[in-house]
C-alpha cells in the first residue's frame, strides 16, 4: 500500500512539474468587410487577408479551421483579416473578382499578391497567406 502511495505521488509530483505548454497567441481578428478599413489598410500597405465566404458552404468550414489555427502564430498578428460574406455582398464579391465562394485573396503593399478558390490544404493557405508578409 505504502508504495502504490509512493509510486502515485511522484507521478503526481512529475505532472506538477512539467513546464506549462506555451501560450497561444491570439489571432488576428476577423471583421465583417468593410469598404473603409479595407481602403486604409490597402493604403498603409499592411498584410490583408479577404476570406469570401458562406456559412453554408463546407470548403469554407474547412479553411476557417485552417485559418484559426495559422492565423494563431505570431508571426501574423499584423495581419488584417477580413470576411466578405459570398450571399449578401455581392458587390464585394464582383469588385473583387471572385466568382464563388471559398475564395482567399491577400494583399502586401496595396497590391494583390495571391488568391486561391477551394484550397484546404494547410500547408497551400499557410503559403499563400505568408505571400502577404
Amino acid at each position: 500500500m505504502f508504495r502504490r502511495r509512493a509510486l502515485l505521488a511522484s507521478a503526481l509530483l512529475a505532472v506538477a512539474a512539467a513546464p506549462a505548454p506555451a501560450a497561444r497567441a491570439e489571432a488576428p481578428a476577423l471583421q465583417p468587410f468593410d469598404q473603409t478599413a479595407f481602403e486604409s489598410a490597402l493604403e498603409a500597405g499592411g498584410p490583408i487577408l479577404v476570406e469570401i465566404s458562406a456559412p453554408w458552404c463546407p470548403t469554407c468550414k474547412a479553411q476557417k479551421a485552417v485559418l484559426d489555427d495559422l492565423l494563431a502564430a505570431p508571426e501574423f498578428a499584423a495581419l488584417t483579416h477580413l470576411e466578405v460574406d459570398f450571399d449578401t455582398r455581392k458587390d464585394v464579391v464582383r469588385a473583387l473578382g471572385a466568382t464563388q465562394q471559398s475564395t482567399l485573396i491577400v494583399f502586401a503593399g496595396g497590391e494583390e499578391v495571391g488568391r486561391s478558390v477551394g484550397e484546404t490544404r494547410p500547408e497551400a493557405i499557410a503559403a499563400l497567406v505568408r505571400a502577404a508578409f
